[in-house]
């Protein structure tokens, strides 16, 4: 009876796995049916701005030199109104006919600095940048704090007694720290009241022919950066770095230099008027004078006479 019962049992194995078998050799010549067809849409054509003529790299582009054409695919890139690129610089030749696309262009601060000025990096904390709540676009005021030299005026020195004055009046901040006008996301990494941390650098947006009293006083001294609203429109009219001559332009002025004499407002011709006793007459013939000899010393502005 138990004989029986195992091969019935064995008998069952063997027709599973047969039918299972088969059922795997029809799935594996059963081929999936064929997804239907997509109609294919034909994208609408779109009117692009491209060049009417050769737009050479470096100039600005004139609204004569753009015209409208359509496109498709559209360029990456690609701008619909020619208002939008005038007065923009190609970074490099865009020839006639092709679309004048955004990577093609000037971009980043080189865009934002003014004719007539300088983009120029100078180093700053927490403590000369009001304690980092400096934005790209804010304007602020350049003071400049310098420290009388050890001679000072009497040795003819080129800054004759500490002071702090301004140095520029109301330039615009380009940028501060990783902060750029373009990318400006107003909080740090760490989140804490918005304020950008361990700020360096920041780049102000300098006249030409300020740009050498800038450095300077950088070099020099230490500079400090005073926030102003930006409709306040005082300007100083006479600063140690405003220089104007009407035969010279900027750039002419700002490579005839400025002294550090100049910027701390010293004058050699005062200076140099230190008050020194005449020198001793010369001893008559026949040697000492009666009593013993004496030379006389000089030391700054005081003189004595030492016996020997």
């Amino acid at each position: 009876m138990a004989n029986n019962l195992t091969k019935i049992i064995a008998g069952l194995l063997i027709a599973i796995a047969v039918l299972l078998g088969i059922y795997a050799w029809m799935l594996g010549r059963s081929t999936p049916s064929a997804a239907p067809a997509q109609p294919t849409i034909a994208a609408n054509p779109v009117p692009v701005v491209i060049a009417a003529r050769t737009l050479p790299a470096g100039q600005p582009i004139a609204a004569d030199a753009l015209k409208m054409q359509p496109a498709s695919p559209v360029p990456i890139g690609a701008f619909s109104d020619p208002s939008l690129l005038v007065g923009r610089i190609p970074n490099k030749d865009i020839p006639a006919s092709a679309p004048v696309v955004a990577g093609g262009l000037v971009s980043g601060l080189a865009e934002d600095v003014q004719p007539g000025e300088r983009a120029v990096a100078i180093r700053v904390d927490e403590t000369n940048a009001v304690g980092n709540r400096l934005r790209p676009g804010n304007y602020v005021d350049v003071f400049l704090n310098l420290k009388r030299e050890g001679g000072g005026a009497m040795f003819d020195g080129e800054v004759s007694q500490t002071q702090a004055r301004l140095l520029l009046s109301k330039v615009r901040l380009l940028s501060f720290g990783d902060a750029t006008p373009d990318h400006d996301s107003g909080s740090n990494a760490n989140g804490s009241n918005g304020q950008p941390t361990n700020v360096r650098i920041a780049v102000l947006s300098v006249p030409t022919a300020q740009v050498d009293a800038l450095t300077l006083g950088e070099a020099s001294g230490r500079l400090t950066l005073a926030l102003r609203n930006p409709r306040d429109d005082e300007l100083a009219a006479q600063t140690v770095a405003v220089r104007t001559d009407n035969k010279l332009s900027p750039s002419a002025l700002a490579a005839a230099g400025v002294s550090l004499q100049q910027l701390s407002g010293t004058q050699r011709s005062q200076t140099a008027n230190v008050n020194v006793p005449p020198l001793p007459s010369r001893l008559p013939p026949g040697g000492r004078p009666n009593g013993g000899g004496g030379i006389e010393i000089i030391r700054g502005g005081r003189s004595e006479t030492v016996a020997y």
